[in-house]
Order: structure tokens, then C-alpha cells, then sequence
């Protein structure tokens, strides 16, 4: 029995001292190890549940191990995607028959420890889309390895050059750390029975070596992302088993090698963002088998390969950003499921490629920005798969087929600065899914068609045209419409009432046409118009009143023959220019002061100034009566309530000898907790203390833990109702903060939390750690936000009925140990005010920085106020600063001073964080803070659901390189750069 006792202290002894390790090891040993491993691990999922003592003492029946049926020892661990995180123990050298170590897209931390060296029979060793850190140990001695990934983590120091001596190897990924800059070692040559190689996001420089074209069992080589440099050798025709090439986001130079053509088996080819130039190899059109071609953002010049014409199995291409010219290949897109191309911002002439459609699959068709002439083909009637259509600033010209106008998926359709005629088809009210109708600058005519269908249609840009007619009263359904330009054309009639039915409209310009009638009053309906241009029309009558409450920060009705007085709000605005044009428009004399106006002063009307003045007497009689009334209701109530403090005073001692001066416990989670436990609130234990309460941090008697105690500032807020007790009680989410309790004991009230030990998001965004490195790496900024993410779209999506934070905030998302994001503070201010009297649950809540725009002009609170909340506090992760800073400029906050750094990728990169921003997460940043700018459109319409959010940020995973393997993601995935075109509707969108 003493014996059985001191095994634990003998085992871990060996581990101390290797030199007292036996030569093998016995079943029971292993499962000591395993055992040491799950102690240092932390497993939320209680997937390790199994690991534990059992009376065969063997470890074959634990999760996730496998075992030799002959020796009964230990081959094999595969944890893939268990969010364990903790460190990996160096009990793990004991498992000497260990062939698979497979813990990939979990959350481990700490260092790879050197003793897994002593797993000498190690076949597969997988631990990507971790957070492990320092020096990768020289795992030379692991003779039998074959698979070996460790990317997407944040292992450090210099390259490891000696994996050049793991000749057995066949799958190497090394990618997405944060290596020391260098250059890639020539040994890697070596690694002749290699067949995936990713060294992407790696820190290399200077040239790709001849070695690496030794390698000639590769069949996916991925260098992208790093700062390779200098001309593509010659030699990679040696790689004939390549079919994936990645060399995007280098510094390549040079042409494209005619060898590469020779690489027949090749199926997807990036080597966009590069400095490569001169003409493509008309023998690249010789690889018949690809199925991903982009080339995006270069300098490539001269026609296209005509041979992509006979392509059978390409489903993408993407060039746009050279300089190609002449005729785009005639049958391109003919023989092939093609799906997506862009081939914007070249110089391509002659007709318009036929065949795109061909197959009847294609979804995005981007050619905007070439010389491309003559008319649409009329084979496009029948591509009714496409959801983005941009043809403009070409010299296309004729009619657009009448078929053509419905395509029931299209969310965009621009064929605006062309040559285009005729009329806009009836049939494009079947076009239901559009978002962006683009014609403006071009010859179209004729009335403008029913639109009311297009229920989705947000921007609808008409301007330059020759529309004639009158503008259709069933513009009014059209309630997602929040861009209106019909300038420059030949309409006419009244400007409809209905428009003030599209409550969502920002921007209305129906300036040069020859519209009649007056100003329609409807159009003050719109609370979020901020831009209205009527100019250069004949409108009559007055200018209405009512435009003052539109808060709009342009406007310009010059050019129409309005009359009567300009209100002095909507001059101060637009100056006298805003109003040139109209001889029967004159102001007042207030006006003329506070603007110095030069327009004409309006005439008084007889005794209209003895009226005035009748009034002005009369307002300051009824003031000065309202002044004494109310000075005597405020000394009343002060007697009231000194008399009311003393009886409750009064009340509460005699009621105290009986039973309110006992706490009374209500649990909402297993938690003992003693009343006794959380009664005796110290000022010593006081860790923060906010709006609605003191939180104090309690150690529970008996060892059961530590809590948080939020004590509610005393009043008749605290009646809080049992029943919204109860909603509060019953949320579980593991990104929602615990609330464990409730207490009160009649005139105070507390609230019981789940402690968290790595306080509040602001506070560790803004703490260092001791090296000068923020508390926060980019990884961890991003697990924070999607598990936020996750809390938040809980309470919008899965509680019934829905909960509204209205309070969402980086200091109101708190990190346990692990740096797991929690929710807090979601349901106490909401509860607490509907309890008390003359409260609405549309009420007003939030914090400067983070309240929606909206919430200026309605009192309606919905889901997108919270997404608008929570794009700032992802604001404040990619950029590292707080919601409101002086050097944004007076009134303005982060969402203002993001969007004016939207113009290009430069202008974007200098407002990331700094301290995390490393060359290898930048994209990874920028998706996210693509995601923030989202969430911060001034439309409420506009932003994503939380559920959306969600999606978005799961697609900017920094954990996106996988082996074989690995189940976690498909490494066939590709994520596609946007054009320039994507970049710019971001701007607009901010």
C-alpha cells in the first residue's frame, strides 16, 4: 500500500532526473503521464472526462487514445478542436511508442517541450492553430517524422533550420508565426519525399533558394505573405507534381518564367499583390487543369494567353489591377464551370467576352475599368445565376437586352459611364434580391419603371441620363432606400409625397430635371436624411417648416422659384447659395444677424410687429407663473420627504425586530453560497464600481471559490421584480458572466457573479506586461471578440424574448483566467430602470463612444444598436485606442476618425494597433476591422445581424492553414482578396 502511495512522487522524480527512466515503461507509467498531461491542460468540455485512475491502471479506454492491441502501449493522441488550452506537459516524453500527437485548433499555451523528443517512434505531430509561443526545441532526433505542423501559432526566435534533417517528412507547415526575419535555409532541399510545404506569413526575405525546386514530390508549396524578393528561377519546372502555388503578398520582381508552364498538373496558382511585370507566357494557357487563377495586382502588361479560352475546369480567375490590353481570349469561359471573374482595371478592348455564362454558373462578373466597346452580347439573357454584375466605366454602348434586366440573385447591377441607350425593362421588378442599381452617365431614357418590388434596394444612382416623365409614387415602398440620385435628367411632375414612406433615406439629389410643385412636407418623415439637393427645377410655394428637424447637414434648393421665408436653421446650413435663384425667398431680421445673409429681408405685415411684441408680454407673464409654482411644489416636497425619511427610519427599526433585517438568498446556479458569505462587504475588497452598483470580490467560506458581489446602489430602482429575476437566472452561455445569486434584505440588494481574475477588455488593452508587450496579442484580441461576439448574438438570437444589452462596451466584457470573453452588465441596468416609475423600456442607456446615432433622434431601441456598440469595441481592438480621444477633434469619436483612413490599404495599416500589428496578422486585422466599420453604419438597416457578425469573424480566423490531416478547415478554401471596388463600398459604408 506505501508503495502504491509513493508511485506519483517516484514518477515525477523521473521526470526530473531522466537519467532514473527505465528503458520502457509500463501501461501504468503511461497512464501516469497521461494523467500529469490532463492536470496541466484546462479542458472547458469536460472532453477528458474519461482520463482518470481506473482499476485496470490502463489507459486505452481514454478519450482520444489509441493503444497497440499487442503491447497495450500508447500510439496515439488526437484531440482536434477540444478548446483545450494550458500547456502541454513534459510528462509526454514517457509515451516512448507515441506515433500521433495530433492537437490541433484548440487553445494551448507555453512552450513546446523538449522532451517529446524521447517519442522517438513519432510519425504525426500536429499542433496548429494554437497560441504556443517561444523557441521550437531541435526535434532532429525524430528520425520517423512524416507530418510536422505547427503553424498559425506564435513560436518565436529564429527559423528552425534543422528541419532540413527530417528526411522521412512528407508534410511541413511552419506558416503564420512569428519567426525572427531571415532567409529560407538551403537545407530544406533535403526534404525530398515532401508533398505539402507551407511557409506562408514566416518572415522570409531575400530570394526563394535552387534547393527548394529539389523538392519534387511537392504537390502544394505555399510562400505567401512573406518579403521574398528578386526573379522566379527557371528551375521550377522541376516541381511537375505541383498542383497549389501560393507566392501572393511578396516582393517578386521580374517575368514570369516560361518553365512554369511545364507544371501541368497545377489546379490552383496565386501570385497576386507582387511586383511582376512583362507579358504572361502565351504557354500558361497550356494548364489545362486549373481550377484558381489569380494574378491580381501586378504589372502585367500585353494580351492574355487565348489558350484560357480552352480551359475546361476553371472556376475563378481574378487579374484586375494590370495593364493587359487588346482583345480579351474569344471563347473564354466556353468549356469551363467558371463561377467568379474579375478582370477590372485593365485595358482591355474590343467586344465584350460572349461566353462567361456559358455554363450557366457564374455568380460575380467584374470588368469595370477597361476599353471594352459595342454591345452587351445577347447570350447574357440567360445567366440568371449572377449576384454581382459591374460593367461600368467601359465604352459599352446599344440597348440592354429586355431579358436581361431580371436576374433574381443579382445584388448589384452597374453599368453606369458607358454608351448605353433605351429603356430600363419592366422585367427588373424580378430582380428582388438587388441592392445597387448603378446607371448613372449614360443615354438611357424613357419613364422611369415600377420599382416598388425591389424591397432591398438601397442604393439606386439613375443621374446623367435622359429619364423622362414623372418620378412613380411607388418609390415609397421602397423602405431600405437610403441613396437616391436621379440629378441631370428630363423629369417632370411633382416630387412625390411617397418619398417621405423611405424612412431610411440619407441622400436625395433630384437637382437639374424640371420638376413642379411644392416641397412636399412628407419629406421631414425621413429622421435620417442627411444630404437633400432639389436644385434646378421650377418647385413653388414655401419652403416647409418642418425640413429644420431633419438635422441635415447639406441642402440645396437654389434654382426654383420658391417664396415666402427661408427658416434660418436650413440658411445656416447652406449659406446663401443653397437658396440662389429663388426671387420670392427672403429672410429675417434674426436670420440676417446670426448668418450675415445677404438675401433680401422679408416686409412685416401691418400691426404684424405690435402682434409680436402682445405675444412677447404675454409669454413672460405665464413664465414668471410658472416659476412661483414650481419654486412652491419644490419646498413642499422637500418637507415630504424629510418627514417620509424619518417614518421609513421609524419603520425599519420596528420591522427589523422581527424579520428585514435577515437576507433573503435566491440561487440560480449550484453554487453554496451562505447569506453570511456575501453580507459583510469590506471598502479593502472593493474592485470597481460603477452605475448601478459597488462590486466587491468575496472568497466563499469552506473553499468554494471566489466570487464577484455587485451591491445595487439603494432606492426604488433596487424593487427588482421576480420574475425578471428569473429571465436574469436563467440565461447560460459560456460567453455570458454567471449569475450565481440574488439577495436582499429590504432596503439593500445584491447580485452574486462568476469572478473574473483578468478584470475588464479596456483594462488589459491598455495593460503591459512586464517586457513592455501588451497584455493582449492580436490571437487573443481575436478569441475575445468572437467569443463576445458569440455572448452577445446569444442574448439577440436564442433568449425569448430577446434581450438588448444597450450597454455593450470593452469594460463590459470581462476575461476569466484564460482570457475568455464574458458579457456582464447585460441585464441589471434594463431590469432595474423598467421597475421603476415613469420608465420606458426605450429609455435611454449607454456610454459616450458607444451609443448608436439613432438613438439621437428615436427613442426605439433595437438588436442594431447593440451591433453598433460592439463594432466600436472591435474598433478598439484593431487599433488599440479608446472610444473617445481629443486628437480625433472636438465632437468626434473613433468611428469618425476610422473612416477617414478607409482611402487605401497604407492609410489602413497605419491605424492598426502597433504593438500587435506584425506583417503576418495585418490581413487578419483588416478583416476584422472590416467587420467593425460594418457594424458602425450609420443605417441601422445596414449593419449585419449578430448571427452575421459571427460568420464574418469566423472567416477572419487567423487559423486558416491546415495539414492534411486535420479536420479542422478545408484547406481548399480560398479566400478571395477583394477588388478595388469592395474597398471603396467599405468607405461608403463608414
Amino acid at each position: 500500500m506505501a508503495l502504491y502511495l509513493l508511485l506519483p512522487t517516484v514518477f515525477l522524480l523521473c521526470l526530473l532526473f531522466p537519467p532514473c527512466m527505465p528503458l520502457t515503461v509500463g501501461t501504468e507509467t503511461e497512464a501516469e503521464a497521461l494523467l500529469e498531461l490532463k492536470r496541466q491542460l484546462k479542458d472547458p468540455l469536460n472532453v477528458l472526462d474519461s482520463w482518470k485512475e481506473t482499476a485496470d491502471r490502463s489507459p486505452c479506454n481514454f478519450f482520444g487514445v489509441a493503444c497497440d492491441r499487442i503491447s497495450g502501449k500508447v500510439i496515439g493522441i488526437s484531440l482536434d478542436n477540444k478548446s483545450l488550452s494550458g500547456e502541454i506537459s513534459p510528462a509526454i516524453g514517457v509515451l516512448d511508442s507515441l506515433a500521433t500527437l495530433s492537437l490541433p485548433c484548440n487553445n494551448i499555451t507555453g512552450k513546446l517541450p523538449a522532451q517529446l523528443t524521447r517519442c522517438a517512434n513519432l510519425k504525426t505531430l500536429n499542433l496548429t492553430g494554437n497560441k504556443m509561443v517561444g523557441a521550437i526545441p531541435d526535434l532532429s532526433a525524430l528520425g520517423k517524422l512524416e507530418i510536422l505542423d505547427l503553424s498559425t501559432n506564435s513560436f518565436s526566435a529564429a527559423f528552425p533550420s534543422w528541419v532540413g534533417n527530417l528526411t522521412a517528412l512528407n508534410s511541413l507547415g511552419l506558416g503564420e508565426n512569428e519567426f525572427d526575419e531571415g532567409e529560407i535555409p538551403e537545407g530544406l532541399g533535403n526534404l525530398t519525399n515532401l508533398t505539402w510545404l507551407h511557409l506562408g506569413n514566416s518572415q522570409f526575405r531575400g530570394e526563394i533558394p535552387e534547393s527548394v525546386y529539389k523538392m519534387k514530390a511537392l504537390e502544394t508549396l505555399d510562400m505567401s505573405k512573406n518579403k521574398l524578393s528578386g526573379k522566379l528561377s527557371n528551375s521550377i519546372f522541376q516541381l511537375q507534381k505541383l498542383n497549389k502555388i501560393e507566392l501572393f503578398q511578396n516582393n517578386l520582381t521580374g517575368e514570369i518564367p516560361p518553365g512554369l508552364a511545364n507544371l501541368t498538373l497545377l489546379r490552383e496558382f496565386d501570385f497576386s499583390s507582387n511586383k511582376f511585370h512583362g507579358k504572361l507566357p502565351s504557354e500558361m494557357g497550356n494548364l489545362k487543369n486549373l481550377v484558381v487563377f489569380q494574378l491580381f495586382r501586378n504589372n502585367f502588361s500585353g494580351e492574355f494567353p487565348a489558350g484560357f479560352g480552352d480551359m475546361k475546369h476553371l472556376v475563378a480567375i481574378s487579374i484586375y489591377e494590370n495593364r493587359f490590353s487588346g482583345d480579351f481570349p474569344t471563347n473564354f469561359g466556353r468549356f469551363s464551370p467558371l463561377e467568379s471573374i474579375d478582370i477590372s482595371e485593365n485595358q482591355f478592348s474590343g467586344g465584350f467576352p460572349r461566353f462567361l455564362c456559358e455554363n450557366g454558373g457564374l455568380q460575380f462578373l467584374l470588368a469595370l475599368g477597361n476599353n471594352f466597346s459595342g454591345e452587351l452580347p445577347d447570350s447574357y439573357v440567360r445567366c440568371k445565376s449572377l449576384e454581382r454584375l459591374r460593367v461600368n466605366q467601359n465604352r459599352l454602348s446599344g440597348k440592354i437586352p429586355a431579358e436581361f434586366w431580371s436576374l433574381p440573385y443579382a445584388t448589384m447591377i452597374d453599368f453606369s459611364d458607358n454608351d448605353f441607350s433605351g429603356e430600363i425593362s419592366p422585367s427588373i421588378g424580378f430582380s428582388t434580391s438587388l441592392n445597387q442599381l448603378k446607371l448613372e452617365n449614360n443615354g438611357f431614357s424613357g419613364y422611369l419603371p415600377q420599382l416598388g418590388n425591389l424591397s432591398n434596394l438601397e442604393r439606386l444612382y439613375l443621374s446623367g441620363n435622359k429619364f423622362s416623365g414623372e418620378i412613380p409614387s411607388e418609390i415609397g415602398a421602397l423602405k431600405q432606400l437610403s441613396s437616391l440620385h436621379l440629378e441631370h435628367n428630363s423629369l417632370t411632375g411633382s416630387v412625390p409625397s411617397e418619398l417621405g414612406y423611405c424612412v431610411k433615406l440619407v441622400d436625395v439629389n433630384l437637382a437639374s430635371n424640371s420638376l413642379t410643385g411644392n416641397i412636399p412636407r412628407t419629406l421631414s418623415l425621413i429622421s435620417s436624411l442627411n444630404s437633400l439637393n432639389l436644385s434646378q427645377n421650377n418647385l413653388t410655394g414655401l419652403i416647409p417648416e418642418t425640413l429644420v428637424k431633419l438635422k441635415l447637414s447639406s441642402i440645396d434648393l437654389s434654382g426654383n422659384q420658391l417664396s415666402g421665408r427661408v427658416p434660418s436653421d436650413l440658411l445656416t446650413i447652406g449659406g446663401d447659395k443653397a437658396f440662389d435663384g429663388n426671387k420670392g425667398l427672403c429672410i429675417d431680421q434674426y436670420s440676417r444677424t446670426r448668418t450675415n445673409s445677404g438675401m433680401n429681408m422679408c416686409t412685416e405685415k401691418p400691426n404684424q410687429k405690435k402682434v409680436l411684441e402682445n405675444k412677447l408680454v404675454l409669454f413672460s407673464i405665464i413664465a414668471l407663473a410658472l416659476v412661483a409654482v414650481f419654486a412652491g411644489l419644490l419646498l413642499v416636497s422637500h418637507k415630504n420627504f424629510k418627514l417620509g425619511e424619518a417614518v421609513d427610519r421609524e419603520n425599519n427599526l420596528e420591522a427589523g425586530k422581527e424579520k428585514d433585517l435577515k437576507w433573503k438568498l435566491a440561487s440560480f446556479h449550484q453554487l453554496e453560497i451562505d447569506a453570511d458569505d456575501i453580507c459583510d462587504l469590506k471598502e479593502e475588497n472593493l474592485i470597481g464600481s460603477g452605475s448601478t452598483g459597488k462590486v466587491y470580490r468575496i472568497d466563499l467560506k469552506k473553499g468554494r471559490g471566489t466570487v464577484a458581489v455587485k451591491q445595487l446602489w439603494k432606492g426604488d430602482g433596487m424593487k427588482l421584480l421576480t420574475a425578471e429575476m428569473d429571465i436574469l437566472g436563467k440565461i447560460r452561455h459560456r460567453n455570458i458572466l454567471k449569475l450565481y445569486a440574488c439577495s436582499a434584505n429590504g432596503g439593500s440588494s445584491v447580485l452574486v457573479f462568476e469572478y473574473m481574475a483578468n478584470g475588464n477588455l479596456f483594462q488589459a488593452l491598455h495593460r503591459d506586461i512586464k517586457s513592455g508587450e501588451p497584455e493582449l496579442d492580436w490571437c487573443q484580441r481575436y478569441t475575445i471578440a468572437l467569443g463576445a461576439a458569440r455572448g452577445i448574438a446569444y442574448l439577440h438570437h436564442d433568449c425569448s424574448p430577446a434581450i438588448i444589452h444597450r450597454d455593450i462596451k470593452s469594460t463590459n466584457i470581462l476575461l476569466d483566467d484564460d482570457y475568455e470573453a464574458k458579457v456582464a452588465d447585460f441585464g441589471v441596468a434594463k431590469i432595474a430602470e423598467s421597475s421603476q416609475k415613469g420608465c420606458d423600456y426605450s429609455s435611454l442607456a449607454g456610454t459616450h463612444g458607444y451609443i448608436a446615432p439613432e438613438l439621437a433622434y428615436t427613442a426605439k431601441v433595437n438588436e442594431k444598436c447593440d451591433v453598433y456598440s460592439f463594432g466600436v469595441v472591435l474598433l478598439e481592438l484593431v487599433t488599440g485606442r479608446r472610444p473617445v480621444e481629443e486628437d480625433y477633434g472636438e465632437g468626434k469619436d473613433i468611428v469618425y476618425w476610422v473612416s477617414t483612413h478607409l482611402s487605401d490599404r497604407e492609410a489602413v495599416v497605419k491605424i492598426l494597433d502597433d504593438k500587435v500589428a506584425h506583417e503576418c496578422v495585418e490581413d487578419d486585422m483588416i478583416k476584422v476591422l472590416k467587420v467593425a466599420v460594418l457594424c458602425t453604419t450609420k443605417l441601422p438597416s445596414l449593419r449585419p445581424t449578430m448571427r452575421d457578425v459571427i460568420k464574418m469573424l469566423t472567416a477572419a480566423d487567423p487559423c486558416t492553414f491546415r495539414s492534411g490531416n486535420n479536420t479542422c478547415n478545408d484547406e481548399n478554401v480560398k479566400d478571395f482578396s477583394p477588388s478595388t471596388d469592395e474597398l471603396s463600398l467599405l468607405a461608403v459604408a463608414s
